[in-house]
């Protein structure tokens, strides 16, 4: 990935203008055009610092075209069914790819078999993006009271669907009073699942 592409990433994902991502870097304005324009392919130690404590990860290898080791946390266990609590437990880390770490937050182990249609499956991990909102047939973690699971969101004027993907585990509807009382919220969005980890 070339230096320009990896400024200007960070720029659009944290809506900053010029102005203020020289300001966080440390740099001039003039710098950061240069940057962003290609016209710089190499970068001074300190910036490099403060970038790659910015973005999360070591930029050197990126700009240097070496894949670097790049790592998300498995945060613990949601049930793909209901009637289980989230095991608030750290469970470990999982290799992603340089885009993968940009676009997810975290991994969580599942427990439970009503999403194997959409290739969900027991004992796998689902790399989740946290979001409060999601789009229609969007898969989701979901909290339900002190409960969460995973399950396709469907929203239809007054009611909530949590769609179960297994005919054996039946869909939960939900009236907008109950979303609120429960209360129901969205926790993330599914991006994929790793089935052998």
């Amino acid at each position: 990935m070339e230096l320009s592409e990896l400024i200007r990433n960070y720029k659009n994902s944290q809506q900053l203008t010029n102005e203020e991502l020289a300001s966080r870097i440390g740099v001039t304005e003039t710098t950061i055009y240069r940057w962003l324009s290609g016209d710089v392919k190499r970068i001074q130690e300190e910036p490099a610092k403060k970038i790659s404590e910015l973005v999360g990860f070591d930029i050197l290898p990126v700009i240097k075209n070496q894949l670097p080791l790049l790592r998300k946390p498995i945060l613990g266990v949601a049930k793909a069914g209901y009637g289980l609590f989230l095991e608030d437990n750290y469970l470990g880390e999982e290799e992603v790819t340089l885009d993968e770490y940009q676009r997810g937050d975290y991994f969580l182990q599942v427990n439970g078999d009503s999403m194997i249609g959409s290739g969900i499956l027991d004992k796998s991990l689902v790399y989740v993006k946290q979001t409060s909102t999601l789009n229609n047939h969007d898969i989701g973690v979901i909290q339900l009271g002190d409960e969460v699971t995973i399950k396709k969101y469907i929203r239809k004027k007054e009611v909530l669907i949590l769609e179960a993907s297994n005919p054996a585990v039946q869909s939960q509807y939900f009236t907008q009073a109950e979303v609120e009382q429960l209360p129901i919220r969205i926790l993330g969005k599914v991006l994929y699942c790793k089935t052998n980890y």
